[in-house]
């Protein structure tokens, strides 16, 4: 993008590099792999108050990073069916390298796409996300971390979590043992937890983690959008 408007003119050159230096130096990546069992359909197609949850992360996403990376799986009946339901968003989709659908396996495959050494990852079913709550993340960003971790009273937090790209071999030793779990990733690799006391000046009710599985939860979330 910078290399094209060098060539329109100077004013909007500067113009775009004031852009990029509000972006963080890392990816974005949104896990839409899900089985969607309970819910019965495509939660990244849900609509929030009028507004699909895939729209406002792209929003959000869009203003924090200059990668975003969509993670979907491999349609049983097509292998393009998955992708090609994403095709109207600007954002690089992939799917998981593995045939299995697993959260970890969509991390895996985010991080392994992304060019940034750490990347955001979020579901696809947070409706309520906070783009602040996502920069206090990012601001405990150092080297020798391998996760940005939240933690609230209802425990872990790990997808809306920052995670780097150091984390996929030994994400990849997991897979191929049939281990699943992201919390024991948490035991393998340098992990920095952001305690529920500083998330809740960005997010005082800590909305960001709300997420969508019933069309119980798809109510209540129309109640908390009014």
């Amino acid at each position: 993008m910078f290399l094209k408007i060098l060539d329109i003119g100077t004013t909007k050159t500067i113009f775009s590099k004031a852009i990029l230096m509000h972006k963080h130096p890392c990816s974005g990546i949104i896990l839409a792999g899900g089985l969607n069992t309970r819910m019965g359909e495509n939660k990244a197609f849900l609509k929030v108050h009028g507004e699909r949850i895939l729209d406002r992360l792209f929003g959000i996403f869009q203003e924090l990073f200059d990668e975003v990376i969509l993670v979907t799986s491999v349609h049983p009946d097509s292998e393009q069916t998955g992708s090609l339901q994403y095709l109207e968003w600007d954002l690089n989709i992939v799917t998981d390298l593995y045939p299995v659908r697993s959260a970890l396996v969509g991390i895996h495959a985010g991080l392994f796409y992304a060019s940034h050494p750490h990347a955001f990852v979020a579901a696809c079913d947070i409706p309520f996300l906070k783009k602040e709550l996502v920069e206090v993340l990012l601001s405990e960003l150092e080297p020798r971390w391998d996760i940005i971790l939240p933690v609230t009273s209802d425990g872990n937090q790990p997808l809306c979590a920052v995670y780097s790209k150091r984390c996929i071999k030994q994400i990849e030793a997991q897979i191929k043992q049939g281990d699943f779990k992201i919390a024991d990733l948490f035991q393998k690799v340098r992990v920095k937890k952001a305690p529920e006391s500083s998330l809740r000046p960005a997010d005082p009710d800590l909305v960001s983690f709300f997420n969508i599985n019933t069309q119980k939860d798809l109510a209540a979330a129309e109640q908390m959008s009014e």
